[in-house]
């Protein structure tokens, strides 16, 4: 098999699919790895590493695209990226597809085999390639919250660790799955006052023992949620439901009872967002402002950390490109349930129910 790795194009994404090790797995099964030249430089990783991995390293983006039997990327293709794409080629990379029709309905158009890596789901329930990103970009929540908190930034002036005679800032996070528990890690190091939210029973016994009960942790509903969000300094967005849009759970009315120069911070937008205010943005342009509250909803928030970033992301991937490569796309689908269900759209058709309902389309499972 050909394995390509095109230069990411997103905005400030310097992370890379694959590392020299990863390069080193699969050339010793006999496949090749072209990759774009410079597309490592963003992580720290030089073209001559990946030569002495054994790499082609090729010049241009089209060359990557027109010659690989399976893509693998990071961030899902821009516009720019479109026409590259073609029939019966396996495109492996993150997607959420489920907020975003254009990129599904292209996908579709374009005849590719597209798997998600965040979709790839084992029986339990884990989903292995999203949760390192997932700790990355919880982690960063609340440094990136209280960055914004400054007045300087046009925060409201809360330091959230509070000093000795003052009041700690209050977070609140909605959701305490992966992205939620690193949140609050950090935040309770911050020194804040943490309140996270959550409905499954089961995820709020494991914080109330993580955290030793430093956290506290409350039933998520509609009155919940809006007595905790108003009172907060910080406010952060933690909702996945895998592979389908994230539902709203708070609306805009609710933000101008927030304290003016309050900071919120969405990690779900990738998935369209817990925030009914909420918008993409990027690391060029990170926030924006509704009713005197700032919004932070950068779509690839890992990226700021692409060295990590990379590394983590590359040690969950890489099995799976091995399954693939040395099984192709069918076999391995049907040999790994787990990354079957990782399966987006095939044939023109929506392979993942979650996304077929998002966008009202047929669902067609592979078989």
């Amino acid at each position: 098999m050909v394995i390509g790795v095109p230069k990411e194009i997103k905005d400030n994404e310097y992370r890379v699919a694959i590392v020299p090790s990863g390069v080193k797995i699969l050339t010793g099964y006999g496949h090749t790895i072209l990759i774009q030249s410079k597309a490592g430089i963003g992580s720290g990783i030089p073209d001559e590493e990946y030569q002495a991995a054994g790499a082609l390293i090729v010049p241009s983006a089209e060359e990557v695209f027109v010659k690989s039997d399976i893509l693998i990327k990071v961030k899902e293709p821009l516009p720019q990226e479109y026409p590259l794409l073609r029939t019966g080629q396996v495109l492996f990379t993150f997607l959420h597809l489920a907020s975003n029709r254009s990129l599904t309905e292209m996908l579709m158009g374009s005849g590719v085999v597209a798997i998600a890596y965040e979709a790839v789901q084992l029986e339990d329930g884990t989903l292995p390639i999203l949760i390192p990103m997932s700790e990355i970009a919880g982690r960063m929540a609340p440094i990136m919250a209280t960055f914004y908190l400054q007045e300087s930034q046009g925060g409201s002036g809360v330091l959230v660790s509070g000093v000795p005679g003052v009041t700690s800032g209050k977070v609140t996070i909605l959701g305490a799955g992966t992205v939620g528990q690193n949140a609050a890690r950090i935040a309770v190091g911050l020194g804040a006052r943490v309140v996270i939210l959550d409905r499954d029973f089961r995820h709020l016994t494991h914080v109330d023992t993580m955290f030793d009960g430093r956290i506290t942790t409350i039933a998520s509903n509609e009155n919940s949620i809006e007595e905790e969000v108003s009172s907060s300094d910080i406010v952060i967005g933690a909702v996945l439901i895998p592979g389908a849009r994230a539902p709203f759970l708070v609306r805009k009315e609710l933000i101008s009872k927030m304290r003016k120069g309050s900071v919120i911070v969405d990690v779900s937008i990738d998935q369209g967002g817990c925030i009914e205010t909420s918008r993409p943005t990027t690391h060029s342009k990170p926030i924006f402002g509704v009713e005197g509250v700032t919004h932070y909803c950068v779509v690839n928030m890992p990226g700021a950390f692409p060295r990590t970033s990379t590394f983590a992301l590359c040690n969950v991937t890489i099995p799976y490109i091995v399954t693939l490569a040395n099984l192709g796309w069918q076999g391995a689908l049907k040999e790994d349930k787990g990354l079957a269900r990782g399966l987006n759209v095939v044939d023109g058709k929506i392979a993942h129910p979650a996304v077929a309902t998002a966008f009202g389309l047929k669902y067609e499972p592979f078989q």
